[in-house]
């Protein structure tokens, strides 16, 4: 038998730090996607700068959030390396020196960072859910919808805050009782928003399908109302990973660390998908509903020759779809 080499500490230290360092690796990798996948978006948005003032305020918004994200990381590495490296002799092991610095200010940048981000990303979600609810033609009902998730997350906000502050105290950390407590009810609250919010627009853009394929080719909407579309749209992909990383810390499983990583990446990749689809002109506006569309025909032979010719018509809104059958009726008198 081979001698034991190992720290002298507990199997749920050891597994908290297995699962640390694992989480470090994980974020590293999701930081490189969101990299590749900002500067893709940035060179679509400063494309149209001059076209769009929204291409402007998405380019400084998706900026302020990469800046925050490598802020998160690079606080991240500087504690992997302050546990393993700089204090490796420290009583108890490093997760013990983990759990006595929470109150350094390393430690104090890696919770404020991952809170901005999470809030932020859900504002972002807030407002895609009223952009495609506007789409109908009334901000009245929009702004109706999103009243609820806007109070919930404004619970979340301020039940963050709590939660921030509580894990950075001197005798603290996330894992203590009290911003335990705190953290499972922040991300409850936020993951129960991120959820309505992926309701309500999922529904949304199902009833809009029905209605667009009901009078449109479905060639033409499929940008709108595709199963890519709603799972991007929605932001489903943070939902999910946020579910499996509040199930974990809730339960205190050490996976919870690398979830939580799965989590930040996962919640600013579909951010970005977002941006992308906006910024190459296929997410939805508030005038998506108007969208013009070319129909075109082909008239009978004449003198061996067969001409092509267009017409366009507006996607149904709740007052358009009589138009749109005297169009149909008009390409069928030109055929």
């Amino acid at each position: 038998m081979s001698p034991y080499y190992g720290p002298n500490e507990s199997e749920t230290d050891i597994q908290l730090e297995r699962n640390f360092i694992a989480g470090d690796v994980v974020s590293g990798t999701g930081y490189g996607v969101q990299l590749v996948l900002y500067t893709t978006c940035a060179l679509y948005l400063w494309r149209r700068r001059r076209d769009s003032k929204q291409s402007m305020l998405l380019l400084a918004y998706m900026t302020c959030m990469l800046l925050i994200e490598s802020l998160f990381l690079a606080v991240q590495a500087r504690t992997v390396q302050m546990i393993y490296i700089d204090n490796r002799n420290y009583p108890g092991g490093p997760w013990q020196f983990f759990l006595a610095s929470q109150s350094d200010p390393v430690n104090v940048i890696f919770y404020a960072t991952l809170f901005l981000l999470t809030f932020l990303s859900d504002l972002l979600v807030l407002w895609r859910c009223w952009v495609i609810w506007s789409a109908a033609g009334s901000r009245a009902v929009a702004c109706a919808v999103i009243a609820i998730p806007g109070i919930v997350l404004l619970a979340s906000f301020a039940m963050g805050t709590l939660w921030t502050l509580q894990s950075s105290q001197p005798t603290l950390s996330m894992y203590s009782a009290l911003p335990l407590a705190y953290g499972t009810a922040y991300y409850a609250i936020s993951l129960g928003a991120n959820i309505l919010l992926t309701l309500l627009i999922t529904g949304r853009l199902i009833a809009y399908r029905r209605t667009l394929l009901a009078s449109l080719p479905a060639d033409a909407t499929r940008h709108y109302v595709s199963l890519g579309t709603v799972v991007v749209e929605s932001a489903a992909l943070y939902s999910v990973c946020s579910l499996l990383f509040l199930a974990t810390y809730a339960a205190g499983d050490p996976t919870n660390q690398v979830w939580l990583a799965v989590a930040s990446d996962g919640q600013q990749i579909a951010n970005l998908l977002i941006i992308y689809r906006l910024a190459n002109g296929s997410a939805w506006q508030q005038d998506t509903m108007s969208l013009k569309t070319a129909i075109h025909f082909q008239s009978a032979p004449a003198r061996g020759r067969v001409t092509t010719g267009s017409i366009h018509f507006a996607a149904p809104t709740s007052d358009a779809t009589s138009n749109i059958e005297s169009h149909k009726e008009g390409c069928r008198d030109l055929v």
